[in-house]
């Protein structure tokens, strides 16, 4: 037996009074993702950098293909990959990889560690390894919009 989706919560919401669509409505939250750069490692140096959340925000608008950019780190011997902007960006898969380019330029490969956390390798291009990259770490966090 085949349920649709709405029938379904109401199944399950039978003891909230669900009796309709119109009521579900009110409790399906929205969330926009914000990206927290927490960690670059990298550079000829290997140089390891920790940032505390907030201080680097990236959010991406996959309708406008834009990234925004809040760059709050103040100290400038620490790698923090682009200062506060928005800048467009697109995703290219190749040979099976994912990689991001930003303006432009390409960033890296896009690996998904778990389900909060990205990491950018810059030390992987589309073209090839490169030496005197940076890998950045990032760590999602979800903000509850009305």
């Amino acid at each position: 037996m085949k349920l649709n989706l709405i029938a379904f919560i109401c199944l399950i919401t039978l003891f909230t009074n669900c009796n309709d669509a119109s009521d579900i409505s009110d409790d399906i939250l929205n969330y926009r993702e914000e990206w927290h750069l927490v960690e670059t490692n990298g550079g000829v140096a290997g140089i390891t950098n920790e940032f505390e959340l907030n201080t680097i925000i990236w959010e991406f608008d996959g309708t406008n293909n834009t990234l925004t950019i809040n760059n709050q780190n103040t100290d400038d011997t620490k790698e923090d990959c682009l200062a506060t902007g928005t800048y467009t960006y697109v995703e290219e898969e190749i040979g099976g990889y994912l990689y991001l380019t930003i303006n432009g330029t390409e960033y890296g490969l896009v690996t998904f560690t778990s389900v909060g956390d990205f990491t950018l390798d810059g030390t992987q291009l589309s073209t090839g390894s490169v030496s005197d990259g940076f890998i950045y770490d990032f760590k999602r966090i979800l903000i509850q919009v009305d």
